[in-house]
């Protein structure tokens, strides 16, 4: 049994208040593989490549146990690549260079091996991609979260919403729930969302946390406030990784199971801004993630005495 994540393994080159960097390890797959691996034995990547991305980056995956078998390697093509440069508030961001490369042209492929998927987490890329690698699939899987972004909903609105009727969870942030809903409270936001096909869906909020909607009910979890972001790249997909992959470990999904894989999913994202690109999610601990397990529920936490 196995989760199975298709998104980008690309570089990116990123400024922040706190310095800038050239071409680094990045990408929705890369973050989102980094931090189920943490959590879960049997993690899968689909993707694609070019040969400029080299062993040694392919490596920082498969040291972390990912099977990379799904990332095709597009001979002399050169990777997807994206720059960006993050406003003094961290929450804005210009993007300085797109560059799609061989991800222009992706096809999906599915492993034979990659069948016994149970777990499948559609990382942001088209709507039409997504939908093909279910398609691929020889079964459905026991649970599939799917990752957009408002770019999706501008330009390709119906096969978005194709999709959002084959998955069992959403996450989007709050703007783009309410580009998507039409509704500018984000309780009726969910509500027509939630009518579109998902049975779940979580709403991030960056710094002010997510809310989780589904089975008549809501639950919010807090952000760990930080002294220091250094980089917020890669943090939604982080969080995503963190959720799928706690919720493969204990193989059982109902609310709230995946109230306690918010709670991991923001634990594995306030250690990826920590430091640029995945340089903090390489070397993480279980210690490292337990203790800060703990600072999110005494977050959170408390006694109403009469």
């Amino acid at each position: 049994m196995s989760l199975v994540i298709i998104g980008t393994v690309a570089y990116d080159a990123i400024e922040t208040p706190f310095g800038k960097t050239d071409k680094i390890v990045g990408g929705a797959a890369t973050f989102a593989g980094m931090a189920a691996s943490y959590l879960y034995d049997h993690v899968k990547l689909i993707s694609v490549i070019g040969e400029d991305f080299g062993d040694t980056n392919l490596n920082l995956l498969k040291d972390k146990g990912i099977d990379t078998e799904g990332i095709q390697i597009i001979k002399g093509g050169k990777s997807f690549f994206w720059s960006g440069k993050y406003h003094n508030d961290m929450n804005s961001r210009d993007t300085l260079a797109t560059e799609l490369n061989v991800l222009a042209d992706f096809d999906p492929i599915v492993p034979e091996k990659y069948q016994d998927c149970e777990y499948l987490l559609l990382g942001n890329l088209t709507p039409q991609v997504q939908l093909t690698t279910l398609e691929r699939l020889n079964h459905t899987p026991k649970l599939v979260v799917l990752d957009t972004m408002n770019f999706w909903m501008d330009v390709a609105l119906d096969d978005l919403k194709a999709v959002l009727k084959k998955v069992d969870v959403l996450t989007i942030n709050d703007e783009e729930a309410r580009q998507l809903s039409g509704e500018y409270a984000l309780v009726k936001a969910a509500e027509v969302i939630l009518n579109m096909g998902p049975k779940y869906l979580i709403i991030k909020k960056g710094e002010h946390g997510a809310l989780l909607f589904g089975e008549n009910q809501v639950f919010y979890a807090p952000a760990l406030p930080l002294a220091e972001v250094f980089d917020p790249t890669g943090a939604g997909d982080t969080f995503a990784g963190g959720f799928v992959g706690y919720l493969a470990k204990v193989n059982t999904v109902n609310f709230n199971n995946m109230k306690n894989a918010i709670i991991y999913g923001s634990a594995l994202a306030s250690f990826c801004v920590e430091r640029f690109g995945t340089e903090r999610l390489q070397n993480l601990t279980q210690e490292d993630i337990s203790k800060r397990i703990q600072q999110f529920i005494a977050l959170s936490k408390f006694e109403i005495s009469e």
